[in-house]
Order: structure tokens, then C-alpha cells, then sequence
């Protein structure tokens, strides 16, 4: 069974709601859809899970803590809370024990704009198949001072392989408990000095891909240069028309709101007039289901730079008058 895949907690509510919306109005309502959780705080988004019948909340203990060990054994500084606020983002993984035997795994913070039959179908072919332009930056993949790394990874294989994690098409149980044992094992001889230090997961995740040898396709370097979209709201000439985004006339496969933190999400959401990247098409996603909750701004909007939260009194103020009655 195929199925999507995402990563969330109460945090980033209004964001995995989006999400779940954009799958239910570019993929259909029927498509299922496995959210696995970040940490506990789980509430808010099991109650809306509850009303969706095509999605579950995965609750395989024996499966996150053993992803939460392996995680320890990898990169225990990663888990620091402190430290990097995605220290949960390994949770991922379980997509690889999960329900589907193929699976497209899209962050929160994501907007599906196209149908992915197309992302399934490379994985006919191929192991891994991701859509993005990480490999222009693969410093933030790994060390690239290190001339050793070179001796695991080829120059051409870097430029070629390296990928965000934030959108990925991938087959249930790529990583046995032999793998594990092999990754974990190649980490602790050394290799683990040739990731960045920074980002969460996404180093590891693609040190994984790679050592492992899996088969990888990339949308981004493979179809014609006419062809190919971007795919982050870092962009900013992206046309929308009918609630879809287009680059230079071809539809995106998929937005993701890089950069764009839940707290700015959480306050928009909460009626305050802060500006963020294609801000209207989130909010059309986000109150799909319900848009008579949906802000409404008759102003122009704050930029995210220059703006402070409001205190409380100012924020509810500004919820009550702009909410539609």
C-alpha cells in the first residue's frame, strides 16, 4: 500500500493541518496519510486526527524508541532540547517500520500541489526519490574540509545524491536491524566527524541514504531544464492560479515553507497581520475545512523582521476583529 507520510506535535498544528488539507483537495480525501509524532505533545493534533478517517497517529512504541535508541547511539547531541529545536525530527524514521510499502514522507510545513503518482512511480526504479536543489548547498550535508570524506563519498557522488528531508518518496523497511548495526558501526569508526554539525536529522538521514547504496533519483537533476520547478517559498516568482503554484508555467509538486517559523504560523493563525511567504495560499489550506475561522487582514501586512508578538490582550483584540462572524 502506498501512502504519505509526516512528522508533527501541537506545535506545528496549524501547519500539519494545512498539509492535511492540501493532500485532501490535490490528492483526494481517501489517501492515507501516517503522522508520526515528534514528542508528546500530541493532544491538539490527535483530536483532529480523529476526525479524519484516512489518517492515523502512529503509536508503535517498540518502533519509536527503537528509532529514539538508534538516534542516541548516532547522534545524541542531536537530542539535545536546548541545542536544536528539531531534536525529535529522527522520528521520521518509523516510516521505514511503518504501514506502507512505499511511502512519500512530507514535513509539516509542506503544501502538496501536485498529484505524486509520478514520485511513486520512480519507485518502481529506485530506493529514494526526492524533488529539490540541496545538492547546490552540500555543506549543510556534510563536511566538506574534510578530505577524507572524499574516500566514502565520491565529489560526483555528493553533488549528485545529497537531499533535503523535508519531502522524499522511499519503500517501508530499507533499514533493517543488520543495516542499523552497519550505519551505526561505520559512524562510530569515524565517519560521524564528516557530518554537519547543524540541521537535525537531515545529515544523518542522508549519510544513511548514501552508505547504504541505495538507488537514488532526483526530479531536480533528472527531467529537462524547461521542466523542473523549485519547491521553496523562499522563491519569489512562483504564480498562483487556482490555489496551485506555478514556476514559469509548471506546477509545483510541492511548497515547503523553509525558514517560516511556527511561532510566526502560530500568531497569523491567532489573527495578527504579520507577513510570510505566499501567506494567503497557506491560509486558503489551512481553513479549507473551516473558512469562516479563517483571519481576515484589511491592512497591509508586518513584516516578520521588524514586528514583536503582541502581548495577550492585543492578540486576542486582533483575533475577535478580524475573524469572520
Amino acid at each position: 500500500m502506498n501512502g504519505i507520510c509526516s512528522l508533527g506535535n501541537d506545535v506545528v498544528f496549524d501547519q500539519l493541518v494545512a498539509l492535511l488539507n492540501s493532500i485532501d483537495e490535490v490528492l483526494g480525501r481517501q489517501t492515507p496519510v501516517c503522522i508520526y509524532p515528534f514528542d508528546d505533545r500530541t493532544e491538539r493534533i490527535a483530536a483532529e486526527i480523529a476526525k479524519r478517517p484516512n489518517v492515523t497517529l502512529y503509536d508503535d512504541r517498540q518502533s519509536i524508541e527503537r528509532w529514539d535508541r538508534f538516534m542516541q547511539n548516532a547522534a545524541p547531541e542531536r537530542l539535545n532540547k536546548d541545542k536544536f529545536r528539531l531534536y525529535g525530527a529522527h522520528r521520521r524514521f518509523c516510516a521505514f517500520d511503518g504501514p506502507f510499502d512505499r511511502f512519500i514522507y512530507m514535513d509539516a510545513d509542506t503544501l502538496a500541489m501536485s498529484p505524486l503518482d509520478h514520485v511513486f512511480q520512480k519507485l518502481d526504479d529506485h530506493d529514494w526519490v526526492v524533488y529539490d536543489f540541496q545538492f547546490k548547498n552540500a555543506s549543510k550535508i556534510y563536511n566538506l574540509d574534510s578530505p577524507k570524506l572524499y574516500d566514502i563519498f565520491s565529489q560526483k557522488r555528493i553533488q549528485a545524491e545529497v537531499f533535503c528531508s523535508g519531502f522524499y518518496g522511499a519503500k517501508g523497511g530499507l533499514f533493517n536491524e543488520t543495516l542499523r548495526e552497519q550505519i551505526l558501526n561505520h559512524l562510530k569508526s569515524g565517519d560521524y566527524q564528516y557530518l554537519y554539525r547543524g540541521a537535525g536529522e537531515q545529515p544523518l538521514l542522508n549519510y544513511m541514504v548514501m552508505r547504504s547504496g541505495l538507488s537514488s533519483y532526483n526530479f531536480a537533476k533528472q527531467i529537462p531544464a524547461e521542466q523542473r520547478t523549485g519547491c521553496s517559498a523562499t522563491s519569489k516568482h512562483f504564480q498562483e492560479n487556482n490555489h496551485i503554484l506555478y514556476d514559469k508555467g509548471n506546477r509545483l509538486t510541492y511548497i515547503h515553507y523553509i525558514g517560516v517559523q511556527p511561532s510566526t504560523i502560530q500568531r497569523v493563525c491567532q489573527g495578527e497581520n504579520v507577513d510570510f511567504p505566499y501567506r494567503d495560499l497557506f491560509l486558503y489550506y489551512r481553513y479549507l475545512h473551516e473558512p469562516e475561522q479563517r483571519p481576515i487582514f484589511k491592512e497591509p501586512p508586518t513584516s516578520t523582521k521588524t514586528s514583536s508578538p503582541a502581548n495577550l490582550g492585543q492578540r486576542l483584540l486582533r483575533k475577535l476583529t478580524s475573524f469572520r462572524r
